[in-house]
């Protein structure tokens, strides 16, 4: 008998008595427990049986090579090891969805200031996700109208891990703060938002970029749609409207992928990377959102797949008054933006 053949027995054997050993009691979990189990039989019956394996060499064709009933054994690894990456990613992604929620849980049961949370709600209210925004919260929160429509106007600023004084700013102005205590992304907290807006049966929700590219005065104007019954999501663009100068290459990646977002969910989108959106919370609760980041492509596919009215209504968008951009380089943003909307398609 070959090395090669001992040590496949004795790697099968010790496969099986580690699954055995380890997974018993607390421990168990099915599916776990039959992938090591078939695959230390796998070893094992393959290095016992070594003709076992001629099924797959002669599939492939590999019977006229000299070492063919070894490469036939390499492909089948190969395709197990696939397999079990696959499922290892599932349960990774499994995992994080539990944090997520209860990390939002944590964040939207120690919003601030506790003695206040029912005053401060509003029948609108507006989610800002901020990441060390004092300068741009400390001008932008006094311009948000206090009414739209008759109906009062809040605000929940997601601190999302701010160093500098975010939160005492947001407060200071009399908004409610939930706080992620270190930086998940504008998609997290986003959630924290929607989470604590469908908690308290707010009605409309807007979310605003902490960047001061938005203008406040216009949530009247994304939140007039929904109030009148057209929409259930209202997407502030920029390309119906108008911007300051940005780089060509990311105009024109606002334009392509757009294209595809529109191409993706069904509905015709103008400006896929807007965070001025306007929403009911009892449609935004039906989304199964998971991006950390780049999630308004996210947002927008998944409200067409469940069949939310979409609109948009043009806005300006102006340049960032204080700090710098988080966005990264052109390309990088561009990959890690098609990235998510390709996962959100197939989720």
């Amino acid at each position: 008998m070959s090395e090669i053949r001992v040590f496949g027995m004795l790697l099968g054997a010790a496969i099986l008595f580690f699954a055995f050993h380890y997974f018993r009691g607390h421990r168990w979990s099915r599916a776990t427990f039959l992938l090591f189990f078939l695959a230390g039989c796998g070893l094992l019956v393959v290095s016992f049986f070594p003709d076992s394996a001629n099924a797959v060499r002669d599939l492939f064709r590999l019977g006229d090579f000299e070492y063919g009933r070894l490469l036939a054994i390499l492909i089948i690894s190969n395709i197990a090891t696939l397999l079990l990456a696959i499922y290892t990613k599932a349960k990774v992604d499994s995992v994080k969805h539990l944090l997520d929620r209860s990390l939002r849980a944590s964040a939207i049961e120690a919003v601030l200031p506790a003695d206040d949370v029912a005053a401060r709600l509003k029948s609108i209210m507006v989610i800002i996700p901020a990441l060390n925004e004092e300068d741009n919260l400390a001008t932008l929160l006094p311009r948000i109208p206090a009414q739209i429509s008759g109906m009062d106007v809040g605000v929940l600023v997601i601190d999302d891990g701010s160093a500098d004084k975010t939160t005492d700013v947001a407060l200071r102005h009399g908004c409610l703060v939930a706080r992620n205590l270190v930086n998940r992304g504008q998609g997290a907290a986003s959630r924290v938002g929607y989470g604590f807006l469908a908690m308290h049966n707010v009605r409309i929700g807007v979310t605003l970029d902490a960047d001061n590219q938005h203008d406040p005065n216009e949530i009247a104007t994304l939140v007039e749609p929904i109030l009148a019954g057209r929409y259930d999501l209202v997407v502030g663009s920029r390309v119906l409207g108008n911007a300051d100068r940005d780089s060509a290459v990311r105009s024109l990646g606002v334009t392509v992928f757009s294209r595809l977002v529109s191409l993706l969910s069904g509905t015709r989108i103008t400006d896929c990377s807007s965070g001025f959106k306007a929403f009911r919370i009892d449609q935004m609760t039906k989304l199964d959102l998971r991006e950390d980041q780049f999630q308004s492509s996210e947002v927008l596919i998944s409200a067409a797949k469940n069949g939310l009215k979409i609109g948009e209504v043009p806005i300006h968008i102006r340049r960032r008054a204080f700090g710098v951009s988080r966005k990264g380089t052109d390309l990088m943003y561009g990959l890690l933006w098609l990235k998510t909307m390709a996962r959100t398609w197939w989720r």
